[in-house]
């Protein structure tokens, strides 16, 4: 699917992917009509549309997917043919203290959306691009890497409710011929990212001399992206994805949490001119339950089928987000 001209409408837009995503396709395919759906929770942002949102080439419409009446008439009035579903619950210790609201918008959100699509797309054409996560997969040992045929082992209910989203957009293609797209990635970190994630919560501490949290030993190993190589991968993804077809987002890029601590401590530092070693500001905490002992992407199908590949060296990427916080604070 070319998504010049098009209206694409991308549902968690607000939020932290889904404002990257925005910027890009504004970028990429300035032809294209922007509608955001989006409930506007802690975690969204209008500020993360601008300029775009008041100048009116992003409309804005601020809704919950839960309440599919308010779903069907923003469908329904826009009538886009393109759907990025990124609106999510995503935060794992948020997901242990109160499930309920993973369940509400990840599984019912994600159901409304796909009754929607299937009643304004039936007997046109119209694309949805579901936006998961690795956690859908468990937990790695100390060797291999997640591909898109590894069996489904969530851990969470945060991955766990993103896994049932999965088994949903799956059913709705075999079950009524929905076109659809999934896409699994690994964490991602960038500028816009709401301060309760590892990297933009050890930036801020840093900045403020507070404690910098490590759960357990540190060692828990993770896969992470920079959210515009994510975007890019998305977008190709939509346009030139194959219908039912899953794409595992990573750029093989594993560090361990305290590994990745004591990275930041030595590049926010070195941004803020300060000799005197954050590391000191290291604490470990509790872990937390059910934690993952490692995630790992194998991104070959994407790479091969699809072209992409990641355009930001890791320390670039880094140093770019540190940035955006440090001018963003």
């Amino acid at each position: 699917m070319n998504l010049t001209d098009q209206t694409v409408l991308i549902t968690g837009g607000a939020g932290f992917i889904g404002s990257n995503l925005v910027h890009l396709l504004h970028a990429q395919r300035p032809d294209c009509r922007l509608v955001v759906l989006d409930r506007l929770t802690y975690a969204g942002n209008p500020a993360n549309l601008e300029p775009w949102l008041s100048s009116g080439d992003v409309i804005l419409e601020r809704i919950d997917l839960a309440d599919q009446a308010a779903v069907h008439d923003c469908l329904q009035k826009h009538r886009p043919s393109a759907v990025f579903h990124l609106a999510a619950e995503n935060h794992v210790d948020r997901s242990i203290s109160g499930p309920r609201p993973f369940i509400d918008s990840n599984i019912i959100g994600t159901y409304v959306l796909l009754e929607e699509c299937r009643a304004l797309w039936s007997g046109q054409p119209g694309r949805l691009l579901h936006v998961s996560t690795d956690e859908v997969f468990g937990s790695l040992g100390d060797s291999g890497a997640f591909t898109e045929s590894t069996p489904y082992d969530p851990s969470s209910p945060y991955s766990a409710s993103k896994a049932a989203s999965d088994h949903l957009v799956r059913a709705w293609n075999r079950t009524f011929g929905l076109d659809v797209v999934l896409t699994n990635c690994s964490n991602n970190f960038g500028p816009r990212q709401y301060p309760e994630k590892l990297i933009p919560v050890i930036i801020r501490n840093i900045c403020d001399h507070k404690p910098l949290p490590v759960y357990g030993d540190g060692s828990n190993v993770r896969d992470w992206l920079f959210v515009d190589d994510h975007c890019h991968a998305l977008l190709a993804a939509m346009e030139r994805g194959q219908t039912a077809r899953s794409y595992n987002v990573g750029t093989r890029n594993e560090w361990s949490n305290l590994r990745l601590v004591e990275h930041l401590c030595d590049r926010v530092d070195a941004h803020l001119g300060r000799t005197d070693s954050s590391r000191r500001l290291i604490t470990f905490v509790t872990d937390r339950p059910g934690h993952d002992h490692r995630y790992a992407i194998d991104p070959t199908r994407i790479h091969t089928e699809l072209g992409w590949s990641p355009r930001y060296a890791f320390e670039e990427a880094l140093d770019l987000t540190v940035q955006w916080y440090l001018q963003n604070a």
